[in-house]
């Protein structure tokens, strides 16, 4: 999923999925690229499973699946509470020898 969301383009595209679902046209118009270029950027991103692709004749319509951003998430916000007490504890020590040097 990190993968899929390291391209600016991509991240683009999720985006717009935020807002509504969207066809690869729509997806591809405001990156100008082509539609075979489009849909390589959607397939990393169906492969993540960020999104979902539903077939109506020749249109492709695309849908965000927000469950694995919601995954994402909780695993980044672990993260960000363990590195937050690892700074707290390092500023307590800095803060400690530094009264000491006095």
């Amino acid at each position: 999923m990190f993968h899929a969301l390291s391209d600016p383009t991509r991240r683009g595209m999720v985006r717009m999925l935020a807002q509504e679902e969207r066809t690869v046209t729509e997806l591809a118009a405001p990156f100008d690229m082509s539609l075979a270029a489009a849909s390589k950027h959607i397939k990393v991103l169906e492969q993540a499973g960020l999104l979902q692709r539903t077939v109506h004749g020749r249109t492709h319509t695309c849908k965000l699946d927000s469950r694995v951003l919601a995954r994402a998430t909780r695993y980044l916000q672990f993260y960000e509470r363990f590195w937050s007490a690892q700074f707290d504890t390092l500023e307590m020590e800095l803060n400690k020898a530094k009264g000491e040097e006095h």
